[in-house]
């Protein structure tokens, strides 16, 4: 079974290249292609995740251990990871078949197909690497797609994205290569749980703080962490939709908040100074986030600030987890923080990313996204408008959507933890974001204003079948995500992903063996 690991990474890997041979001589191709490889992929993640298999292991080359040295590049597929395939491959699936229609206004589409391949196969390989230097490759080979992506529309508002996009990735990117320089220089290794086992062995010298300093703000950076997120408003809202779906839903997550995890809890001794770090990170992320959402106008741009505040609760909750941890509190309050965390992380992957399609599907329509100009969609758009209803709702934490239990898990952790001004904060954001998703649902689809729109004869009517389609299945998850508060199912996903995070010395002792 340990050969399926890699098939996540070569799949797509191969798509790309079939992709850009295939696809200049074929422009259907790529449509078809790219969603079909990408829900086998998607099935095989859930497959895997519903037969208990624990953790698997594949070592590139078939190296075993050499006197206790990990010698090979390992690929790890534990909970964790299998979690974040699953989020990674579905939303990737979901954008690719909403593509097969929207992109056909664009030029070259096996470009297009060829790029998003690649940007899979990067995300995939982030969360299957168990070795640091090829957790960065894999992560640069995500960010050089996407940032090709965010300018495929080539306009000068795309480029400049782009280039802003590029600037600051280039930044994280030096960050994150110095501190791997820097922890090999000190541990001589460079596979992730040796790297554990010797800083637990040894301790944790000056070096090793200053290094996780250094990868906190490279990966700050990439999961766009307030202050770190001035380039994630421009790139999010000038990427063709499907793109902002993949940016928001999977992007910021595989290559920004799950490194970030995995490297603060499987290989850094949890500390209480970067506990509450990042816990602050997250608390500013959610706080300032919806603030700078509330006053926006262009659809877009909203929901782009509404990612940095949503993924502050899911930094919150892990934050909070780590914070029980550090100060030898309960396991169970910790576990429970981490939980609600890890199950935000999935809802928000639903809800923003179906909140971006309903945003490409207006502007596929009408050419606008200034919510001024809108107004009176409704009628005309009725699938548009009720999953965008859906999606409004779960994002606003309005049972019995999948957005209010995790939300409320978060709150009811940070009470427990007694933290209680955090719960208050992530009360206070979540009465905030509905009311900056009352705005999009009144003045998008509600409110009569042809008049306003200056185009009293423009025919706008729903989108085709496939961008239906995609909108459809993300508005019933976010009711179906909802049985995740059930134990029995929760078991299943979500426990499997906490359990590897809350025991954190597991991880090097399952990997190595010893």
């Amino acid at each position: 079974m340990d050969w399926w690991v890699p098939l996540f990474v070569i799949v797509p890997l191969g798509g790309a290249f079939l992709t850009a041979i295939i696809g200049s001589f074929s422009q259907a191709f790529g449509r078809y292609f790219t969603s079909l490889l990408l829900a086998l992929l998607t099935g095989l993640a859930l497959y895997i995740m519903f037969t208990p298999v624990g953790t698997i292991i594949y070592r590139v080359g078939g190296h075993e251990l050499f006197d206790t040295i990990p010698i090979a590049i390992y690929m790890v597929m534990d909970g964790l990871s299998l979690y974040l395939l699953v989020i990674i491959n579905l939303i990737g699936f979901l954008s690719a078949f909403y593509s097969i229609s929207y992109i056909k206004t664009f030029t070259s589409e096996n470009y297009y197909y060829t790029l998003f391949f690649l940007m899979v196969a990067g995300m995939n390989g982030v969360v299957l690497s168990g070795d640091i230097f090829n957790l960065y490759v894999f992560l640069e080979m995500a960010a050089i797609a996407s940032y090709a992506l965010v300018a495929f529309g080539i306009d000068k508002e795309e480029l400049e994205a782009s280039f802003k996009y590029q600037i600051l990735g280039g930044i994280s990117s030096l960050f994150i290569l110095l501190s791997i320089g820097l922890l090999y220089w000190s541990t001589s290794t460079l596979n992730i749980a040796d790297i554990s086992g010797i800083i637990r062995q040894k301790g944790a010298p000056e070096l090793i703080k200053f290094v996780s300093v250094i990868l906190l703000t490279g990966f700050g950076l990439k999961a766009a962490m307030i202050p770190f997120h001035a380039w994630l408003p421009d790139a999010h809202s000038s990427a063709p939709s499907p793109i902002s779906s993949m940016l928001s839903g999977v992007l910021i997550k595989a290559i920004g908040a799950y490194v970030i995890l995995r490297l603060f809890f499987n290989m850094f001794a949890i500390t209480y100074d970067i506990s509450l770090v990042i816990t602050l990170i997250g608390t500013l992320s959610m706080v300032v986030g919806v603030l700078l959402a509330i006053g926006q106008w262009d659809i877009k741009r909203l929901l782009a600030y509404h990612s940095i505040s949503q993924m502050g609760y899911v930094v919150l909750g892990v934050g909070i987890g780590m914070l029980v941890i550090a100060t030898n509190g309960p396991r169970t309050v910790a576990a429970f923080a981490i939980g609600g965390g890890l199950y935000h992380l999935f809802n928000h992957a639903v809800f923003k990313g179906l909140l971006f399609l309903n945003a490409g599907a207006v502007e596929h329509r009408t050419g606008i996204r200034d919510m001024k100009r809108l107004g009176g969609l409704a009628s005309k758009m009725p699938v548009t408008t009720s999953t965008s209803l859906s999606a409004s709702m779960s994002i606003s934490g309005i049972p019995p959507f999948n957005g209010f239990f995790s939300k409320l898990i978060i709150i009811m952790a940070a009470i427990q933890a007694r933290y209680f001004v955090l719960a208050i904060l992530a009360v206070f954001v979540s009465i905030i974001t509905l009311a900056s998703f009352l705005k999009v649902q009144r003045f998008t689809f509600f409110n009569k204003s042809e008049e306003k729109w200056n185009l009293k004869d423009l025919y706008v009517k729903e989108v085709p079948f496939s961008m239906c389609f995609s909108m459809i299945v993300l508005a019933v998850l976010c009711l179906v995500l909802s049985v995740l508060i059930v134990p029995s199912v929760r078991d299943i996903v979500l426990t499997p992903a906490v359990n590897v995070l809350l025991d954190s010395t597991v991880y090097s002792t399952t990997v190595l063996g010893y």
